[in-house]
């Protein structure tokens, strides 16, 4: 006695299984994509404080400072005194915020990202490297001027927390 049971309809059931769950997966993308791009850079989002981060000014810790990171990975928020920089760690650049746009809530900070800030500020010999178990950049603003040196903590896989 035959297998009665056609040995295609179970390969027509895969595709079609497999079709379905494509075309899910691929929707599933095209629509996080698309809210990602069509959030508004405008709102204010809130930027967490960095702990076990170490900042230097011409190779001394500064009396006042804080470090801060979006959700996004890349970009850090650092407050040297009464001054905020944001350091985009991608690009290399680093941009002079102005403090009253920043709200201090906490430990942390609400501040809202422009879709591109204005004016980079000048800065030369930027170095980043991996030194342990963290990440140090170290920059000098301007050609002749002081040294600006952070260290962050990286992952257990090497790569930087933030």
């Amino acid at each position: 006695m035959k297998n009665f049971i056609a040995p295609i309809l179970p390969e027509k059931i895969l595709n079609k299984t497999f079709g379905l769950a494509a075309a899910i997966f691929l929707a599933g993308l095209l629509v996080s994509t698309l809210q990602a791009q069509s959030s508004p850079s405008g709102t204010k989002s809130v930027w967490k404080s960095v702990p076990f981060a170490i900042l230097k000014y011409n190779d001394e810790a500064p009396k006042s400072w804080g470090m801060y990171h979006p959700e996004k990975r890349g970009l850090l928020l650092v407050r040297l005194w009464k001054r905020y920089l944001l350091i985009n760690l991608t690009e290399q650049e680093v941009f002079d915020i102005d403090p009253l746009t920043v709200k201090p809530q906490g430990n942390n900070v609400e501040w809202t990202v422009p879709d591109s800030p204005d004016n980079p500020v000048e800065i030369s010999e930027w170095k980043q490297r991996d030194v342990g178990g963290v990440e140090r950049i170290r920059f000098r603003f301007g050609k002749d001027g002081h040294f600006f040196e952070m260290q962050i903590p990286l992952r257990p896989d090497g790569k930087p927390l933030y």
